[in-house]
């Protein structure tokens, strides 16, 4: 299989770290320059603006996707190709999630975290095998991480129901990645269009 295009869970905002924005230039910018077509929310603020702004001035391919609700809060990014505005949160993942081949969570507040987690929930039950990488900049996922070792060890997250995750460190390399992951990938499993149906 091949990694077509990439859905990017970020903040809103830029968070309290400089590192944050340099990374989300440096996975748009890579995300263009390979031809990948970026699949995000739609704003055109803090890193989730940050990331478009960079997949565009690389040349790229860039869908946006947003709620009518979150147009004026998120400033919506009209420069981009694609944009799909939708009724509700709940669409607005479904479309995220059939664009996407792989997805990556970047720095962000709750609703990424909500949207990482709701990935690794479905793939953990077995309704896609979609590659997730978590970009752990200066040890931001490092909590998160922590928390999953914590439900591991009191038995919660058993054998089979360890949800399969990619962590890098560095922006750098979160293409080759990716790549890796997708081409490493059965033919897509009933699951995902299980997902599509039932979402």
């Amino acid at each position: 299989m091949q990694l077509n295009s990439v859905c990017v869970y970020c903040g809103s905002g830029f968070g309290g770290d400089p590192a944050f924005k340099e990374a989300a230039v440096t996975v748009g910018g890579a995300l263009g320059e390979a031809g990948i077509n970026l699949v995000y929310g739609g704003g055109n603020v803090g890193l989730m603006g940050t990331v478009a702004h960079a997949a565009l001035q690389a040349g790229g391919h860039v869908t946006g996707i947003i709620p009518d609700f979150l147009k004026s809060r998120e400033r919506m990014l009209d420069d981009i190709q694609e944009t799909v505005v939708v009724g509700d949160m709940h669409t607005r993942k479904k479309l995220m999630f059939d664009r996407a081949d792989a997805f990556v969570a970047m720095p962000g507040g709750i609703g990424t975290l909500e949207e990482l987690i709701e990935q690794m929930t479905w793939a953990q039950l077995g309704q896609h095998a979609k590659p997730i990488l978590l970009l752990s900049i200066n040890g931001f996922w490092d909590p998160l991480l922590t928390l999953l070792d914590h439900m591991r060890g009191h038995g919660f997250l058993r054998p089979g129901l360890d949800p399969a995750f990619l962590v890098a460190t560095d922006p750098a390399d979160v293409v080759g990645m990716l790549r890796d992951a997708v081409a490493k990938r059965a033919p897509s499993p009933e699951g995902e269009a299980l997902v599509r149906e039932r979402l």
